[in-house]
Order: C-alpha cells, then structure tokens, then sequence
C-alpha cells in the first residue's frame, strides 16, 4: 500500500484528474438522491395534512349559464343535503365538514399584498386536517350554530392584516362583516393547491369562518356558476378501508347527482401510494442518469492504470525479476485504483453536500442528505475502483520479466 501512494503522490495532477470523474459521480449521486428525498418528504407532509384516513369531495364549476342550466336537468349539484346523506348512510364516518370559499371585494385594514380567500367551514374541519394552532382557539360549533362573526387567520393572512403581534381578539372587516379573531393556524404545508381546489396561491393566506356564518353573512357575487357547496372534507374511523368508503361516497353521490359527474373524489391515501410509487421511479431515473458520471470515472481510472502499466513496464521486469509474484504486481496496481476511488468518493461526499445547497439556495428546492445516499455512492465508488482497477492489474502481472526488462 505504501508503495501505491508513493506512486499517486509522485504523479498527482494526473491523480487528481482521474479521480475528478469519481468526484462529480458520487457528488451527483448524492445530489440527485438528495433531490429525491426532499421532494418525497415535501409529498408526505402535504398529503399527511390532507389526512390518509380522509376523502376530499370537490364541487365541478360550470364553465357557462348553458352548462349549468344542462346540469340543474339532473344534478343539484353538492349541497348540504348530500352532507346528510353521507352522514346517515356512511358507517365508517368519523367527521365531516361541508366548505365554501369566496374571494372577499374587500378587507381591513388592507393587506400590503394580496387579498386574503376566506374560507367558510365547520369546527370538525380543524381536527379532519389535525391543525394545530399558534394562539387562541378554533371556532366551536356554538360559534357555528349563532352564526357568530368569528374568524381564524392563517399565518400569512394575520401577519398581512394585523402585523407580527397576538392577533387573538383583534377585529378585521371582511367585505361589511367585522369578524373577530380567535385563534391563529401555525404554517400550513403548500403543495399546489389546498384540498386540491382551492383557488388561493398561499394556503397560508386563508381566514376561517363557521359555515353557517359565510352562508348568512356573505354572498359571493360570481356564485351563479357555482353549487351551494364547494367541497365536502370527511374522515374516517381508525382502521377504515379509505378505498373502499369512497366507493360509497361516489355511489351516494351518483344517486342524488343522477350519474352527473360535477364532482370529484379524492383519496389522499390512495394518492400517497401513487406518490410513492412516482417517487421510487425517479429516484431510478435520477440515480441512473448520475450512475453515468461514475462509470466514466471508472473508465478513466482503467485508462490511467493502463497508460501506468506502459509507462512502468522495465520497473514490473524488475520487480519480477528479483522475486515479486505475480499477485504482487496485482495488488499494487488494484490498490492504486482502489486508492483513488476512495479518495474520490470521499472527496465526491463533500462535492454531494455542496451540490445540494447549491441546487436548494438556487432552485428554492428541499434537499434532504441521507445517510443511505452516502453509503451507496460511497460504495458504489469503491466497488468501481475494484472492477475497473483488476483488467489493468492483471495485465501488468502478465507481463513476461524478460520482456519488460528489455522494454525502454
């Protein structure tokens, strides 16, 4: 081993570009792996706040008067009585929460940027997505049955309409209605669109109010188009089977709707399972296409060790002359391949963890460095070493000692 980094460090530019192939390999392993795991965890978490014991019911706005008109033919669309119907006749139903939205004409006091979507839902809605909150309290279903003017903030609404301060208690004026501050969501977890359909960018910049306050208290003017309900949020028992409750909720609705579909169903557990099967062919892909790096480091380390062999072939004479066996002259050439391997992979680790904050400071993109990520370009690095190292030493070991010692 001595004898092999005395000659890496007898030569080391040419080293240090041979082992550069290995560097920028398991530094894009570990990049592109990094990439998988922060977007697989970003997934989790948004569809674990969607609940995997929960069923997500969208209404389907209608595009024109004529299509509307085409569908109160046969549909109703969703409304409260469908709400009384899942409750009734779906027997692994936990809660329910009926939800409307409107996009207020106005606010006060007047955020700096843009205008909060406010959100009319039922107190069962917070414990469906397992909110927790910042300070003071949901609403209650006391709250909801007086139709009371109380409200909850998202993070981004209060910290746009009431600063950086305790914000429980204070009042904000949506269109003509004063509301009164409850309580404050802690930071809610954006990925695309809350529950699929929500029209707000920032699912941080919401106000909540009891549903029966939004139906007595407001009226959206752009509400011609839409149903009485925008979208119903349920959750099941503990141990219930979500694919198999949805096929209830769809038959439930077929029958009031008339077989019309203006409305979707989503199932977050079944969408989880998608995810992750997604997630699992692009790690592949990614992995695959950062794979290529390394094996054209492998293939520069079997070219160096090759032109190595040549360049050194009156000192294998030599060694084989005065007593070295052949699996000598094997072992010093595999060691120097596998020696600049694992210098490279080494060095390839702290290229990864560069690369990854660069592509999340630069992309806005959630990087995650695993520990498996580490050890299988680490490994992987080392095992090209081995393979690519043992054609170029075993040619040298063949070498006749007569021949080479001939050889100028």
């Amino acid at each position: 081993m001595a004898l092999a980094v005395q000659n890496l460090l007898s030569q080391k530019t040419r080293t240090v570009l041979t082992a550069l192939g290995i560097i920028f390999g398991v530094g894009a392993v570990i990049g592109m792996l990094a990439i998988g795991a922060g977007a697989r965890d970003e997934s989790l978490r948004f569809i674990e706040q969607l609940g995997v014991r929960n069923i997500l019911i969208e209404s389907r706005a209608a595009t024109s008067d004529a299509e509307l008109q085409q569908r109160r033919r046969s549909s109703p669309g969703l409304n409260e009585r469908d709400v009384r119907i899942i409750q009734a006749n779906l027997d692994t139903l936990s809660l329910i929460s009926a939800r409307n939205r409107l996009h207020p004409a106005k606010v006060l006091p007047k955020p700096a940027r843009e205008l909060p979507e406010l959100y009319g839902v039922r107190p069962s809605y917070a414990r469906i997505h397992n909110w927790k909150l910042d300070e003071g309290a949901f609403f209650t279903d006391d709250d909801d049955r007086r139709t009371a003017a109380v409200c909850v903030l998202g993070e981004t609404a209060k910290v746009g309409l009431l600063g950086y301060g305790p914000a429980t208690g204070k009042f904000i004026k949506i269109n003509d209605t004063w509301l009164r501050v409850t309580g404050v969501l802690q930071n809610q977890f954006s990925s695309g669109s809350q529950n699929m359909a929500a029209v707000a960018s920032d699912v941080n910049n919401l106000v909540y109010i009891p549903i029966n306050t939004f139906q007595y208290r407001f009226w959206d003017v752009g509400s011609n188009l839409k149903d009485e309900l925008d979208g119903v949020d349920i959750q099941l028992k503990l141990g219930a089977d979500s694919v198999s409750a949805a096929k209830v909720v769809v038959a439930i609705l077929n029958s009031t709707h008339h077989n019309l579909q203006d409305f979707s169903v989503t199932i977050p557990a079944e969408l989880l399972a998608q995810q992750q099967r997604s997630q699992i062919i692009f790690t592949y892909v990614m992995v695959a296409i950062a794979a290529i790096s390394l094996l054209v480091g492998g293939i520069g380390i079997m070219n160096i060790v090759l032109a190595t062999v040549l360049e050194r072939t009156r000192e294998i004479g030599i060694r084989r002359a005065i007593g070295a066996r052949r699996a000598d002259i094997v072992r010093q050439f595999l060691m120097e391949s596998v020696l600049i391997s694992v210098a490279g992979g080494v060095a390839g680790i702290a290229f990864g963890y560069f690369l990854s904050w660069l592509i999340a400071a630069a992309a806005d993109w959630k990087t995650i460095v695993t520990t498996s990520s580490i050890v299988i370009a680490f490994g992987v690095s080392v095992v090209v070493g081995v393979v690519f190292g043992i054609y170029p030493a075993m040619k040298a070991s063949r070498i006749d000692p007569i021949e080479a010692l001939r050889y100028e």
